[in-house]
């Protein structure tokens, strides 16, 4: 599972970090970092797949939430009885401590 959330996490980080250098033109001397570039990459995806190219980013946001999701729900399925024996612990916990006093 470690293997999968590295492998998940590693293109997201590296295209989120691209994404906002580039959009806010913080480029350290590194053409691929500019505004133009950023503007042409979006120009010709968008172009590639016939939609307009302010749309992509919040395309891929959405896919990335998706993507998210699926791995924190196969997470959740590999981890439920560990989560489910730590959910008992805490509500046990909780509830026996708010409860008033019987005597």
């Amino acid at each position: 599972m470690k293997w999968i959330a590295i492998l998940w996490a590693s293109p997201l980080a590296l295209f989120w970090g691209w994404y906002f250098l580039s959009l806010n033109n913080i480029n350290f001397g590194y053409v691929m970092l500019t505004r133009q570039v950023h503007d042409l990459v979006f120009q010709l995806y968008g172009e590639m797949i016939g939609i307009d190219p302010a749309t992509i980013p919040a395309l891929i946001a959405q896919a990335c939430i998706l993507d998210t999701a699926i791995i924190g729900v196969i997470f959740a399925f590999r981890r439920r009885r560990a989560i489910a024996a730590r959910w008992r612990y805490v509500r046990a916990r909780y509830l026996s401590e708010g409860e008033a006093p019987s005597a």
